[in-house]
């Protein structure tokens, strides 16, 4: 009797530290674990989405519960409206993608691209890593030493696609401050565009991170090949100091609100979002993942090393600015339309 008592007993203890095992599990790292996690860029390899997006890659697998694989894949076309329309049409919904490109890729909607087969309120957004401030800059062949030059004086820049943030902030600066930018699109990114103004295709761009800049043109700023001339972001960049602001071109109540729509975008530096339909808990165990990356020593240390800025905002942050931009009354995203439409 006591020995079939003592198996009974074994076989008790037996089933419940199975259950307990059973119950402690972590469903999403059992789902992660042995997974290829791909990071989809939107622009052209050595831009500053995919060396951000390569630093993030490095690192975020850790805090992905599971410790997935992490890839980088570049997708170029329509300044990263491509590469969206895949991450919301055809990507997988299990929670395997995400993607990013430049802020414009979340107002394109509202902006009546029909070329956005996307509803840019339904992604899962993951979040941000850099609320960026841009600028217009020269090289010295455009002979402008300061912004209210180019009132009066006409200079080429470069461009990507017509959609895209680089061409409309100089369309925006021509209609809003009345500058004589002409505009040479085309180009496959930021990196091309580089190379055109040092060859004296073009003299000047428009919309250019600053982080960019000092990441990847620090050479060029420090040799005085390029000069920014002015500020294009929500508010001013404290590292810009005096150098003229759009916010100084805004005179009427009316440009305000339209540069408002145009350039608060700047705000979505480096968003991630993934597509819609993905399990929550799994949104939830990403958007996690990225801030907890975000705070990551390793990581941190790998950005100053790249030369990158760090300024991160939650996916749930980045989906309520989506959201308040969608929310922008009708007249204010038509006036601003009329100033960045391509045609």
């Amino acid at each position: 009797m006591k020995t079939r008592i003592a198996a009974l007993a074994s076989t008790a203890v037996a089933l419940c530290t199975l259950g307990a095992g059973a119950a402690s599990s972590d469903p999403i790292a059992e789902f992660y674990k042995g997974k290829t996690f791909t990071i989809v860029v939107g622009q052209e390899p050595g831009t500053g989405f995919d060396i951000y997006s390569r630093a993030l890659a490095r690192h975020y697998g850790r805090h992905i519960p599971g410790n997935p694989s992490i890839i980088v894949q570049n997708m170029t076309g329509a300044s990263g409206v491509l590469s969206f329309n895949w991450l919301y049409n055809i990507a997988p919904k299990d929670g395997t993608a995400i993607g990013t490109a430049s802020q414009n890729v979340a107002v394109e909607g509202l902006f009546g691209n029909t070329a956005a087969k996307y509803d840019a309120t339904l992604f899962n957004w993951i979040g941000n890593m850099e609320e960026s401030a841009a600028v217009c800059g020269v090289t010295p062949e455009a002979n402008v030493t300061k912004f209210d030059e180019l009132l009066t004086r006409e200079i080429i820049v470069g461009a990507t696609g017509p959609t895209g943030p680089i061409g409309q902030s100089a369309r925006a600066l021509n209609g809003i401050a009345g500058t004589k930018l002409k505009i040479t699109s085309g180009y496959k990114g930021t990196a091309s565009i580089k190379l055109a103004m040092a060859s004296g295709e073009v003299q000047g761009i428009c919309g250019l991170p600053w982080s960019t800049i000092k990441a990847f043109w620090k050479d060029e700023l420090d040799a005085k090949r390029f000069r920014p001339i002015i500020q294009l972001s929500a508010r001013r960049h404290p590292e810009l100091g005096s150098i003229a602001h759009i916010d100084d071109y805004a005179k009427t109540e009316d440009a305000k609100q339209v540069v408002e729509l145009i350039f608060g975008q700047l705000a979505l530096g480096r968003i991630y979002a993934a597509p819609p339909g993905i399990p929550s808990e799994r949104v939830t165990a990403l958007r996690t993942a990225f801030m907890a990356t975000m705070s990551d020593k390793e990581f941190l240390a790998d950005a100053e090393k790249t030369r990158i800025d760090i300024i991160p905002t939650t996916g749930e942050q980045v989906e309520s600015l989506v959201k308040r931009f969608y929310a922008v009354p009708v007249p204010v995203v038509e006036r601003a339309k009329k100033i960045v439409d391509a045609k």
